[in-house]
């Protein structure tokens, strides 16, 4: 039996990324990383698929919350399909999308009503995406997929990357020299073994020492505050506390 195809979803700067090039280590997929929607439809399903966050395309209209349309995606696949729903930590995921928010709200998809935010302060901006793309996204496709969460991939990248492949239909033995090279390049700081996403470089900053936990050396209390009514229900969703130590 073959493995399973894999989507990956959740807001812009959550692990998507990281994530999805674990898929890139293991032979037996093929990842793509935001393709357009209609060139996904391309690619044909014989061999395994990996693809992170499928993008907009004029060609199809998408489903509210998401970049493509769910139940076209759902009815082209051929084969079976796991989709995941990577999440992060509210503040350290608004930290980290001051950077393309900023330029033009760059992050998608979109809010429907971003444009009527983009008088309000920077931050509230970042939180107001984080919030959307964690309830109305999150809540379209709830259902169908497993929730992973960023911290959890940090924490234990070794651990993580084997639940992966198990879920996913990989024989552990042929693919654990590949999870451990993934897992090896996945670290809480920049140090020798840090290899970041290819696609994560033009976002980054450095102006944070961590990974996890990095909102306490970018945001001030005031700042937290100001985001906190904005991103309140979805945080407790997923189980994040926002108290400020």
């Amino acid at each position: 039996m073959k493995p399973c195809h894999v989507v990956i979803l959740g807001c812009g700067r959550s692990g998507t990324s990281i994530f999805g090039e674990l898929f890139d280590h293991l032979p037996s997929y093929s990842y793509y990383s935001e393709p357009g929607f209609s060139e996904l439809l391309t690619f044909g399903f014989d061999t395994p698929l990996a693809v992170k966050v499928p993008r907009e395309s004029p060609e199809y209209g998408a489903t509210v919350g998401l970049s493509f349309p769910l139940e076209v995606l759902l009815s082209e696949v051929k084969g079976p399909l796991q989709l995941y729903w990577q999440v992060r930590h509210p503040l350290d995921t608004i930290a980290s999308l001051r950077v393309g928010i900023s330029k033009n709200w760059g992050h998608h998809p979109r809010p429907p009503d971003w444009h009527n935010w983009l008088d309000r302060p920077l931050l509230e901006q970042c939180a107001h995406h984080w919030a959307y793309i964690n309830t109305v996204g999150y809540n379209q496709v709830k259902d169908l997929v497993k929730v992973t969460w960023f911290e959890n991939m940090i924490a234990d990248p070794l651990r993580f990357a084997t639940s992966i492949s198990s879920d996913v239909g990989l024989a552990p033995d042929k693919s654990r020299t590949a999870l451990k090279d993934w897992a090896r390049r996945v670290q809480n700081t920049n140090n020798e073994h840090f290899v970041e996403a290819m696609t994560s470089r033009s976002y980054s900053r450095p102006d944070h020492t961590v990974r996890v936990g990095r909102w306490k050396e970018n945001l001030s209390d005031e700042d937290v505050r100001s985001v906190i009514p904005i991103i309140q229900e979805a945080s407790e969703a997923f189980g994040y506390s926002l108290k400020i130590d």
